[in-house]
């Protein structure tokens, strides 16, 4: 993992392993995924969306979102607004 911020912006580049996974979350903020390599599955409130090398998605504030890397894992990088930590709230229910 490598991380670079500034007074407004945080970046993180994050590397999986094959079928590594993020639970479902929702995040206070809008956050761009640029994959640099691999591939991986996005699920953003039910909606699937396979992405692989150099593509990018924004992902709106308050949306829920989970991931599941590809055969060969994936590295990409995520970009938002600094505001402290990202901060992750479970979902209700």
């Amino acid at each position: 993992m490598w991380g670079s911020e500034s007074e407004e912006l945080n970046a993180t580049k994050l590397v999986w392993a094959a079928g590594d996974r993020v639970v479902e979350h929702v995040a206070d903020r809008d956050v761009a995924y640029v994959v640099l390599s691999g591939s991986l599955t996005l699920t953003v409130d039910d909606v699937v969306h396979e992405l692989s090398a150099a593509d990018a998605f924004i992902v709106e504030r308050g949306a829920r979102r989970s991931l599941i890397t590809g055969d060969a894992g994936a590295a990409y990088v995520t970009v938002h607004r600094r505001r402290g930590g990202l901060q992750i709230r479970p979902l209700a229910g």
